[in-house]
């Protein structure tokens, strides 16, 4: 028996309600209905027998990105073109990172020139005006491709170089027609990674994992440069604040001796405690992907159903983690990569937004807890795989830049799920083809407990 809660459906279509699986077994995911992919850009997948089979879904979406998205216009369809981007279209890998409010982004983005002798450079997106721009932050030679940027609330740009054994942290910053830059220090380490910049947008802390310690550094907010605030036994990886003030790092740890992956919470402001965070099963790699501080919902992935899965939890609630089957599906990696904020003491009312990669290409996912259906989008062409942010009232923005946009902002609104009769437990539109997969009791009430110590059990809940 697992220790979890499986959720039965189908994935991109409407299912019938059907009991939860049993303990141990899992379904052929090629028999969900997932659908491999949007079958065009902007459109959501329709219910298989709903409406004009020869006419897609989103087909009659009047906008389409132009080179930005005015807050005050027509919301843009969130694409054009086909399902996967041209190779050169979309940024290089350097990655795109976002501050936790989404007012900043950096990118390392390359000049343009014959393949393999694009120089590279930083580049800073300004988000939170009447319409985003790009600011280029290039020094006198180029960055190598493996550099690491991020945004900090001020505008300014922190990026982490590689120089033999070392790593250099610097501030990058415009100055009129050039780029200013102020050294912060290094770190004498072979490899370090960056974590997500703090909520309190001052901090940016980087992770440095050995194979019986792991150090995690303060490079940039503090007094006197890079200082190492943790030494945490095992090896760590990942990153996810848990709150707003940037005290609380979820970080996942394997043991010095060895054994499960396990996600733990490392508590800033008491000289980085260390105290367990998922304990699903025993033997179950527990892996926190996301996390909101606002509704304490937390995105994870484990194995406790028998292969790694995608669910989610609540933090401090007492209920198990559950595993939706509208998240499993066939041949397609899924991971979340923002929540909606503002969805206060409600984490089922949360729009989660993932990203969805298959052999297409990459594309986007939208789904609630309490709507338990996935609804499947194209990304704008030249997005940033992995980058968007939530507004509080439900607007998904994605960053992207092609040949024709080199910045812009495709704006998609969360598609609404039906609710289900409180009394019957059907949905109260049942030919909208969005019924849950099961059907919906009324939660039972309990005293909030840590996640780390919910019941392990499966919980007597039909969703």
């Amino acid at each position: 028996m697992t220790a979890c809660a499986i959720e039965g459906g189908s994935a991109g279509a409407a299912a019938t309600a059907e009991p939860e699986a049993e303990s141990g077994t899992e379904p052929d995911p090629k028999e969900s209905g997932a659908e491999s992919g949007p079958e065009e850009y902007g459109a959501e997948p329709r219910p298989e027998g709903s409406g004009d089979p020869g006419k897609p879904a989103g087909a009659d979406a009047p906008g389409l990105p132009g080179s930005t998205a005015d807050e005050g216009g027509p919301k843009a369809s969130p694409a054009v073109g086909g399902p996967a981007a041209p190779a050169d279209a979309g940024p290089p890998p350097g990655g795109f990172t976002l501050t936790s409010d989404g007012a900043y982004a950096a990118r390392l983005t390359a000049a343009p020139g014959p393949p393999g002798e694009r120089a590279c450079y930083p580049e800073r997106w300004t988000l939170d005006g009447p319409e985003p721009y790009a600011v280029p932050l290039p020094l006198g030679q180029p960055e190598e491709p493996d550099a690491q940027v991020a945004p900090l609330a001020d505008g300014r740009v922190l990026i982490r170089r590689q120089v033999a054994d070392r790593q250099m942290f610097s501030l990058l910053y415009p100055t009129g027609p050039g780029t200013g830059e102020l050294l912060l220090g290094a770190v004498e380490c072979g490899e370090m990674t960056l974590l997500p910049p703090s909520p309190d947008g001052r901090c940016v802390y980087a992770l440095s994992a050995g194979e019986h310690h792991s150090s995690l550094w303060l490079v940039a907010g503090g007094a006197f440069g890079p200082e190492e605030v943790a030494r945490i036994p095992g090896r760590c990886s990942g990153g996810a604040w848990l709150d707003r003030a940037g005290r609380m790092l979820a970080l996942d740890r394997r043991a010095p001796g060895g054994g499960p992956v396990k996600a733990v919470a490392v508590d800033l402001g008491r000289g980085a405690e260390v105290t367990p965070l998922l304990q699903i099963a025993p033997g179950s790699d527990d892996r926190l992907l996301l996390a909101d501080a606002d509704s304490g919902l937390l995105l994870i992935r484990s194995d406790a159903p028998g292969h790694d899965r995608l669910g989610w939890g609540v933090l401090g609630s007492c209920l198990p983690v559950r595993f939706p089957e509208c998240l499993r599906l066939a041949d397609v990696a899924v991971t979340p990569f923002a929540v909606q904020p503002g969805q206060m003491l409600m984490p089922e009312s949360c729009a989660v937004a993932l990203r969805i990669d298959g052999a297409a290409g990459s594309w986007v996912g939208v789904w609630r807890p309490a709507g338990r259906r996935l609804h499947q989008f194209a990304a704008p062409l030249g997005w940033a795989p992995g980058a968007g942010y939530w507004s509080r009232d439900g607007v998904l923005r994605l960053p992207y830049a092609n040949g024709a946009t080199s910045c812009g902002v495709a704006m998609l609104d969360a598609p609404q799920d039906v609710e289900p009769s409180s009394v019957t437990g059907r949905p109260s539109d049942a030919e909208g083809g969005t019924q849950p997969s099961a059907a919906v009791s009324a939660p039972a009430v309990c005293k909030p407990v840590p996640l780390g110590q919910a019941p392990l059990h499966r919980a007597a809940r039909s969703d």
